[in-house]
């Protein structure tokens, strides 16, 4: 079954002439080209391909001459293909397509499975394939003799499949399928190295952290569902486009809250973002892909895909929920990228700059700015997954995370030092990489939003300033770490096979020309692409027609100005790595390096009384309640049985077994008469005949 996404020309922005007026307007700026056809009805392969390739992968991958590897590559490169020629499509045509297959029906409310094919769906077909492409090619000789190699391809191809599962789904239902998929092979993929038992404590962190915040996305689905009637996207978008609110408006602010805690812990906010350094427990190309373009994306791409539920232009849903979005990103964004100047280990750097980025990403969404925050979604992919997999390179060169065992590594890794420049570039926003068009869009965002009337987005917009002079204060000691000084390792470095640094320049690539596509005053094809599932220009999401020169002449100096803080610091050259990273504040350091004592909260107002004395109530009740009534139902079980036991032997077998000898009783006399003597025979018959004539006499 084929649906299209038509609500589009039925957006309304508020009750009178002028919102319809908008809407119109927003309507007749873009019209999809492709509606129908072979390539979008056929779109579903990239969903199923890589879910089959892992269970190839799973059966006969050790059997195969590259141990499965090469099956988990195919199949992902042809995601790679296909999402960027529907990439280049919906970027000339447009496209919004929708197919689903009717799976059953639980009263008013229809399970569907199906393919979305718009342009906020494409964007993530064109990242997960081409961003997983690479990293799955530098993982081939990345992890070369690991022991459990063809096991690493097959939950990596699950992970990348559950991530196509949820960027495809039509429905909440799929949509928390492609979630728990995506859930589960992380959960593989970080304890990859069950052997150590801080690696399983990091996988079953995320499990479990992961889990409390998908129980609020549970609730917020159904709440949705059953007050719209219908678990699909369009179903619920069309009553917010209508105003024709119902039973949603009542709960429309739950419903709203609840989802985005589920956002939350997919996409590791603040509190809820303890499990993602520690997830650096895992193979370095899982935590590319997972920091670039799958897991920690969903929470925004679930915003994204309910946008028009919370920017709510009639004000009968979730806008109030907006606020609390802004507040949180913006306190992620601010507060994580502290955490990420005090970790010795490279990743856990990276891994804080991630949860940083995401905060941008989520503040966005907060204030309305549907295509910057997606925007930078988009080019954070790029240059997060080169940073990763430069960390790889540079692991895989020394054997070793710490920071402190590095240095002096540029002259002896050109490719990997000069990749990681322009990540590094990219990340903290210099003119002209990728990462400078779209953390100043997000920039130009929350001034748009705090002068047209939402106070918050003002204060967020200080600190997003504010976290980008730590960005580059946190990467400027990182480069000065590994790259400058002494190298004080015990390995002997070298540069990476070509296998892995190819993937590396093709990243820096992007790293510096994915920011173009949406350049405000010169191309802004980007905006137009990811809103070619509704026209969401006319829902109030804001389009900068130039870069805000007041904001470049701020932000510019002070991210200079935080590189220029991080060299004076890290910088110093012919000094042991201890001593260049030996810059403390007294106060601050320790609230930092102690993550501001959130775990330790964690572990002693939850995790402890949950395993102390609520867990011993809990045992106490499950063996002497729980178990006493199963034990006493069995008792009584017993009992009956031994009852039913007498009563069959006794009663039922008893009266089947006299009625038994009764009847071979008159068997056996029976048995007397019956001689084969015809004389006898003939004697019975006259005494039968007599006895017959008397009785009809008498009666």
């Amino acid at each position: 079954m084929h649906r299209l996404l038509t609500i589009a020309s039925q957006i309304t922005l508020a009750a009178g002439e002028e919102g319809e007026s908008a809407a119109e307007e927003a309507h007749d700026a873009f019209v999809p080209g492709i509606t129908s056809g072979p390539l979008v009805e056929w779109a579903w392969l990239i969903v199923v391909v890589p879910i089959i390739a892992t269970f190839i992968i799973m059966f006969w991958g050790k059997k195969m001459p590259f141990k499965g590897w090469e099956i988990a590559w195919g199949s992902i490169g042809f995601v790679a293909i296909y999402g960027t020629v529907l990439f280049v499509l919906n970027a000339t045509q447009g496209i919004v397509y929708e197919g689903a297959v009717e799976i059953a029906q639980i009263g008013d409310l229809t399970l569907e499975w199906g393919w979305v094919v718009d342009g906020l769906s494409i964007m993530m077909y064109f990242l997960v394939g081409v961003v997983g492409f690479l990293v799955f090619t530098y993982a081939k000789s990345y992890m070369k003799g690991d022991v459990r190699f063809t096991w690493f391809f097959a939950s990596f191809s699950l992970f990348a499949g559950g991530m196509l599962v949820l960027v495809s789904a039509p429905n909440l239902i799929q949509l928390i399928v492609g979630w728990e998929l995506v859930g589960v092979s992380s959960y593989l993929l970080i304890g990859h190295y069950w052997e150590d038992l801080a690696n399983v404590d990091a996988a079953n962190t995320a499990f479990m952290v992961n889990k409390v915040a998908d129980a609020g996305l549970f609730l917020g689905a159904i709440i949705m569902a059953v007050s719209v009637g219908s678990f699909r996207f369009d179903d619920i978008i069309d009553v917010v486009v209508h105003g024709e609110a119902g039973m949603l408006s009542q709960y429309a602010f739950w419903a709203g809250l609840l989802i985005f805690i589920g956002a939350m812990g997919k996409s590791a906010q603040f509190p809820l973002h303890v499990w993602l350094p520690d997830a650096m427990a895992g193979p370095t190309p899982v935590s590319a892909l997972m920091h670039a373009a799958t897991m920690v994306t969903a929470g925004v791409y679930l915003l994204a895909r309910l946008f028009p539920f919370y920017l709510d232009p009639t004000g009968m849903f979730a806008g109030d929920v907006r606020d609390i979005i802004i507040v949180i990103g913006g306190l992620t964004l601010f507060l994580m990228g502290f955490l990420a100047i005090v970790q010795k280990d490279i990743k856990k750097v990276l891994a804080y700059s991630t949860v940083s980025q995401l905060g941008y990403m989520v503040a966005a969404m907060g204030a309305g700015a549907y295509t910057a925050g997606l925007f930078h979604l988009f080019t954070h992919a790029f240059f997060k997954a080169l940073l990763f997999l430069g960390a790889g390179s540079i692991i895989h060169a020394v054997h070793s995370n710490n920071m402190l065992d590095m240095g002096g590594l540029r002259k002896k890794m050109p490719v990997t030092f000069w990749t990681f420049i322009v990540g590094t570039l990219a990340l903290i926003g210099i003119f002209p990489f990728a990462g400078f068009f779209s953390k100043d869009e997000i920039l130009a965002s929350m001034k748009y939003a705090g002068e047209n009337g939402q106070d918050m987005a003002n204060f967020i917009l200080i600190l997003g300033i504010a976290g980008a002079f730590i960005t580059a204060f946190y990467m400027t000691r990182l480069l000065a770490l590994t790259f400058f000084g002494k190298y004080e390792g015990h390995a002997e470095p070298h540069e990476s096979p070509k296998m892995m640094t190819v993937p590396l320049v093709a990243l820096a690539f992007f790293a510096v020309a994915a920011g173009w596509i949406n350049w405000p005053g010169v191309y802004t094809g980007f905006t137009t692409w990811v809103a070619t599932r509704i026209p969401l220009t006319g829902m109030g999401d804001h389009h900068p027609e130039g870069l805000d020169w007041s904001l470049v002449v701020i932000v510019t100096p002070v991210v200079l100005a935080g590189v220029v803080a991080g060299w004076f610091v890290y910088g110093r050259k012919k000094k042991p790595q201890a001593e260049r990273d030996s810059f403390r504040i007294p106060v601050l350091w320790p609230f930092f390096e102690n993550l501001y004592y959130i775990p330790d909260f964690y572990m002693n107002a939850i995790v402890r009384p949950i395993m102390g004395p609520i867990s011993r109530v809990v045992l106490w009740f499950d063996m002497y309640v729980i178990d006493g009534f199963v034990n006493l139902v069995g008792l009584g079980s017993l009992g009956l049985a031994k009852v039913v036991r007498v009563f069959d032997q006794n009663v039922v077998d008893g009266f089947y077994n006299e009625l038994g000898a009764g009847v071979g009783g008159s068997g056996s006399g029976l048995r007397l008469m019956f001689t084969g003597r015809v004389q006898q025979y003939a004697a019975f018959s006259f005494i039968g005949v007599v006895v017959i004539a008397v009785l009809f006499i008498i009666l």
